[in-house]
């Protein structure tokens, strides 16, 4: 489920998005993530990588969309991560998960933190 809260213009719009695993791919896919589809010939053969849960998935699209932008500010990544996930609760999670993520390095210059993807 992915909840999206804001506004169109001066309207207020609150949705709340029900998402099987196809959803999810197309939506990783939107972020360049990749979410393999189980094969029954590679299934046999080899694991398949893909999101266990939500969280998963959500994380996968967190560092998705830094790996991306490649440095964002503290404001800016938590804004598009509360619109990713629609709760400013579970956007701070994932900012926080972030800056503790050993691909991400957060420099705390000026008022507020740059975020920065490691290659």
């Amino acid at each position: 489920m992915l909840r999206i809260r804001g506004t169109v213009g001066e309207l207020p719009v609150d949705l709340t998005l029900e998402l099987d695993e196809s959803d999810w791919a197309r939506l990783g896919s939107q972020f360049g993530v990749q979410v393999q589809a189980a094969q029954p010939q590679a299934a046999a053969a080899a694991p398949v990588a893909k999101p266990v849960n939500q969280d998963d998935a959500l994380w996968q699209v967190a560092r998705d969309l830094l790996r991306k932008a490649g440095q964002l500010s503290g404001p800016e990544l938590l804004d598009q991560l509360e619109g990713l996930t629609g709760s400013a609760a579970a956007g701070k999670r994932l900012l926080v998960r972030l800056r503790h993520s050993s691909d991400v390095k957060v420099l705390s210059g000026g008022d507020t933190p740059l975020y920065s993807w490691i290659e």
